[in-house]
């Protein structure tokens, strides 16, 4: 990507459309603009005719004019305001690159901004994920990323810790001196610790975060013909598994993304869980149990008046729900489950979502309470801790200070101010064209 470029797309999703905006940004700009139309200088809009070269109009529309460095970019921006029809837009585009600019590439406009300060990496990233968002909550977590709060937060965290190092040094150097301030230990250790706890809380909230920006992970998990597919089915509200009699008809995992209160909800069906000789059902049981060792949440399904009793194995750190299943059979519950639920009458299923639910809002609100980024973030926020620990062991006053500033350059890296250049391929190319 060479910035002295002059670069257009088409910024409004694919034509034929009602409208389609045509955005261009870089120094010749407004000249290539000129070439085509007349607009009103400073941020104005206007509507006019939209011409070729040798005259012959192109379309009417309106014509926005962003001078830097006060647009998106930070540089001179144009944008044209069409009518979306495919013919229109390859006539202006067609235009433009007789004019020698260029079609910009993924990412592009939005890694300008970036390269001339107008937007820092957490800020792109959460640009990126507003775009993709595709239920309320991930745009909540979008726009409190995008709009700057996140870096905020890291950069003052980063800045107290080069204060605190500064006092260190202070000491190192002046120690002899009258009018070095108190002492290193009252002064600086015990905001090292409270910025480590805040940076510990900030750790959790983004591990838990990818669960609100990725989608929550309910594994259906169980013995065979325990209901699991039936569930599957009745939660979506449509045939998404096939249901029979037959033990084992469930071979691979089955999923299904439900939007619930705004929350994005992963849904995966899995093969029951027993010991077989068929190798392909053996198959699917080993997915099944891979799938549960990475959820967030099992529902651990079993018929109400099964005598099996199973265990899944899990990891302590995963939550489970024990459901009795079939209901309807009027099966007394002889051991302890949290719910019972009957899919062919549907009595308990809305009690189960309500209690799915929960454990989808109990992660947001430690999500929300801090915002959280990335799982880029996540291994930077760890080194910064580690760190500070490091600082606050009790070694040579020296070392301690060097490991401050080895845990404010991470925090650094998180928004793009230190060493990233290997970063910004990944991040730019996943934006769409014209953005």
């Amino acid at each position: 990507m060479n910035q002295s470029d002059t670069i257009f797309a088409l910024s409004s999703g694919a034509t034929p459309s009602g409208v389609a905006v045509v955005r261009l940004s870089g120094p010749d700009a407004f000249t290539a603009g000129r070439t085509l139309t007349s607009f009103p200088p400073g941020r104005a809009m206007a509507l006019r005719s939209i011409r070729r070269r040798n005259g012959e109009l192109i379309d009417k529309g309106l014509v926005l004019s962003f001078p830097g460095p006060a647009s998106f970019t930070g540089e001179d921006c144009l944008e044209f305001q069409l009518h979306g029809g495919r013919a229109v837009v390859a006539a202006l585009q067609s235009e433009l690159l007789a004019l020698g600019l260029r079609p910009a590439e993924a990412g592009e406009f939005t890694q300008r901004a970036f390269n001339n300060g107008k937007m820092d990496l957490v800020e792109v990233e959460g640009l990126g994920d507003l775009i993709s968002a595709e239920t309320e909550m991930q745009r909540r977590l979008a726009i409190e990323q995008s709009a700057g709060g996140l870096s905020r937060q890291y950069g003052e965290w980063a800045e107290r810790l080069t204060r605190c190092r500064a006092l260190i040094e202070a000491e190192l150097d002046f120690a002899d001196e009258d009018d070095i301030p108190g002492s290193v230990s009252d002064q600086v250790w015990r905001q090292v610790e409270a910025i480590q706890r805040q940076v510990s809380g900030q750790i959790l909230a983004t591990e838990k975060a990818g669960a609100v920006r990725d989608g929550f992970k309910v594994v259906i998990a169980g013995p065979p013909n325990a209901g699991k597919s039936s569930f599957l089915n009745a939660i979506s509200k449509r045939d998404v598994a096939i249901v029979t009699d037959i033990a084992g008809t469930t071979r691979d995992i089955l999923h299904v993304d439900l939007d619930l209160d705004g929350f994005l909800v992963r849904f995966y069906d899995t093969a029951g869980l027993r010991e077989t000789t068929d190798i392909i059902e053996r198959e699917g049981v080993r997915r099944a149990r891979q799938a549960i060792a990475e959820a967030d949440l099992v529902l651990h399904l079993t018929e109400i008046d099964s005598q099996a009793q199973q265990s899944l194995d899990l990891a302590s750190d995963i939550p489970i729900l024990h459901v009795g299943t079939k209901k309807d059979k009027g099966a007394s519950a002889d051991r302890s489950f949290d719910l019972l639920i009957s899919t062919k009458t549907g009595e308990g299923l809305d009690d189960l979502r309500q209690a799915i639910l929960a454990r989808v809002r109990d992660n947001w609100a430690a999500v929300s309470a801090s915002g959280a980024g990335r799982l880029r973030h996540l291994a930077h926020l760890q080194r910064a801790s580690h760190f500070m620990a490091e600082a606050l062991s009790g070694a040579e006053l020296d070392l301690r200070a060097e490991s401050l500033r080895l845990a404010a350059e991470e925090l650094g890296r998180i928004t793009g101010r230190v060493d990233v250049e290997d970063l910004l391929d990944v991040i730019f190319s996943e934006f769409c064209i014209g953005k």
